[in-house]
């Protein structure tokens, strides 16, 4: 038996009534309706953007059962159990099910009772599951976290590559991949593999606005997380550090100084690191000192700070791992502790790789994690701009914004660069133009010949560290481009040529050591910026604790903070009015709403 849509062409319906929405993200809509219409798409959307809705939506709109393929059993597990709280018919396939309950859910399935179905790419692929799925009515193949498909991914997984069989084989069912983490190398690779070629790209941007970026310098680095975790007790957050003994020693002295925290790493026994992640998701630990095996599984939405203790190894691995912090859209940080022997580390890390070309890569990644780290200029036009996307102002959200540093009239330093970058052929990096610009007297620049290039020489008055800041600061600007796939040489970006022709001035940032951290804590807002009564916030965050606990479920399943803190900024006093609350959905206005009522009526 087949199981037929519910909300049959009423995408605003299932938003309302199911999840308790009143309106769709940026491209959401144009996603699912491309999908519910049968239609394949590439959804690249930040973390926490709402890229989970382009599929469950037409899963809901479309006949037969939404096919799911997701990288870890938490997540999956976690994804499962919202979706069963707002009323959805949702279930798992994965190893971790005993006999009986594989049985059950497989039964389901034949017997067209799901509206998705998650599984692993490991068992979505063996021949037995796609024999499996040939007779029913599939409603579409939804791949998350799709970055994992590309060797230039940053969590490449050989076992995703596999997955660019299902459009041939189901050649009339929509495949939709997601990931918020794809530079343009990443997502023509990505595309490619999974046969989406032709398939419409939906990138909604990667801009997180309510997170704030701070990068400071790393000195006495115990001392510096605890000052800032301090000064938020009672929100939950992540630390990661590059190597496994390190969470271990940082969570030791955070536990020493009566924080709760634990560590996680992948050498820990499976039933330890399901005791942390279940320990946190239930509000029982503030902190998780973490290597980056803790991230891709976590779907907690309330994570209010992310620490970096070293420093990562890619952009994409920070940005990814920072933002799953705010992911219900309320104000979050993403400190980074920054440090050259951070460097030095990670570089060791990337070098023991065995596959000298992947090795590359993975360097060349490093080198604009470094650069980001860096910077002098604004924070989120670093990080956008490594994505290909531009910011047409500075953000006023990161440590660099909040207190500027001094800048002047580079457009002669800008031109000098650029200008050099041109006639050297635009086939070089970053410390090749400056040694030329410089005059290095080096073996490799006279068997070029661009010690009699006109640009040689002309900056001997700088560093080469000095002409380094500066390139990136024109990378970050738009008018370079740094191509990573191709041993991240420079190239002139089109605005470049307006710098050159002296139609456009450059204001560039005079270079400054590091901020210290800061043990400051900005007032909870909503996420429409709506000040928040702590105390009432407070009572709703026992009661939504209490909940949680009596149904085995991560407290985010009953209400996301998001919800908790837009009643206490409304503190709705009747159902209708509840109602109208964002987050709260038909079915949790019946399973919750008196119990919040009883507390807010009482406030």
């Amino acid at each position: 038996m087949d199981r037929t849509p519910t909300f049959a062409g009423d995408p605003e319906g299932v938003l309302r009534a199911v999840f308790g929405y009143t309106g769709f993200r940026p491209l959401q809509r144009e996603v699912i309706e491309r999908v519910a219409g049968g239609g394949d798409a590439f959804v690249l959307m930040p973390t926490g953007g709402g890229k989970s809705l382009c599929y469950q939506i037409p899963a809901l709109l479309r006949a037969g059962t939404a096919v799911v393929v997701s990288p870890l059993i938490s997540l999956m597990k976690d994804q499962v159990d919202a979706l069963r709280a707002n009323g959805v018919a949702a279930e798992r396939y994965d190893s971790s099910l005993e006999a009986g309950a594989a049985r059950r859910v497989l039964a389901r399935l034949h017997a067209g009772e799901l509206d998705l179905l998650y599984v692993s790419p490991e068992r979505l692929m063996t021949e037995t599951f796609l024999e499996r799925l040939r007779p029913l009515d599939v409603a579409l193949f939804a791949i998350d976290e799709a970055h994992c498909v590309s060797q230039w991914g940053h969590d490449f997984r050989p076992e995703y590559v596999a997955l660019g069989r299902l459009r041939p084989l189901f050649p009339g069912v929509p495949v939709l991949a997601l990931t918020a983490t794809a530079d343009e190398t990443t997502r023509a690779d990505v595309r490619e593999r999974l046969g989406l070629a032709g398939a419409p790209l939906f990138a909604a941007g990667f801009d997180r606005p309510n997170i704030r970026y701070t990068v400071v310098e790393k000195s006495r680095p115990a001392e510096q997380l605890l000052t800032f975790l301090r000064s938020r007790s009672g929100d939950s957050g992540i630390v990661y550090c590059l190597t496994r003994r390190r969470t271990e020693e940082v969570a030791a002295r955070l536990v020493a100084e009566g924080i709760a925290a634990a560590a996680y790493h992948a050498g820990l026994p499976p039933e330890r690191r399901t005791e942390v992640q279940d320990a946190f998701l239930r509000d029982e630990l503030q902190v998780v000192v973490a290597t980056v095996a803790f991230g891709m599984g976590i779907d907690k939405p309330d994570v209010r700070f992310v620490v970096h203790h070293d420093m990562p190894k890619s952009l994409e691995g920070y940005y990814q791992e920072s933002g799953r912090a705010g992911r219900d859209g309320m104000p979050a940080e993403a400190l980074l502790l920054f440090g050259l022997q951070d460097v030095v580390m990670a570089r060791r890390l990337v070098e023991t790789g065995s596959d000298r070309e992947q090795v590359r890569i993975e360097l060349h990644k490093l080198g604009a994690m470094v650069a980001f780290a860096e910077s002098q200029g604004c924070r989120r036009r670093a990080l956008l701009g490594y994505f290909g996307e531009a910011l047409e102002r500075d953000c006023g959200n990161c440590d660099v914004c909040l207190e500027p540093p001094e800048r002047y009239d580079g457009t002669e330093d800008a031109q000098k660069l650029l200008s050099c970058v041109y006639r050297v052929g635009q086939r070089f990096g970053a410390r090749h133009v400056a040694d030329v610009l410089r005059g290095a007297d080096v073996a490799r620049i006279r068997e070029l010949g661009h010690d009699r290039l006109s640009t040689y020489g002309i900056g001997k008055d700088r560093s080469a560290d000095g002409w380094m800041a500066i390139a990136r600061q024109l990378v970050h600007l738009g008018f370079l481009r740094q191509d990573i796939a191709n041993y991240s040489v420079l190239e002139l970006a089109p605005a470049a040529w307006e710098v050159l022709r002296g139609e456009r001035r450059v204001e560039l940032a005079v270079w400054r050591p590091r901020r210290r951290a800061d043990g400051g804590k900005r007032p909870r807002l909503t996420a429409d910026g709506r000040a928040v009564d702590e105390a009432l916030f407070g009572q709703l965050r026992a009661l939504r604790k209490r909940l949680a606990d009596e149904q085995g479920v991560p407290a985010y399943v009953v209400f996301s903070d998001a919800t908790l803190a837009a009643m206490a900024a409304l503190r709705p006093q009747t159902r209708e009015e509840l109602r109208r609350v964002s987050g709260v959905g038909d079915t949790k206005l019946v399973r919750y709403g008196e119990a919040f009522l009883a507390v807010l009526v009482r406030a």
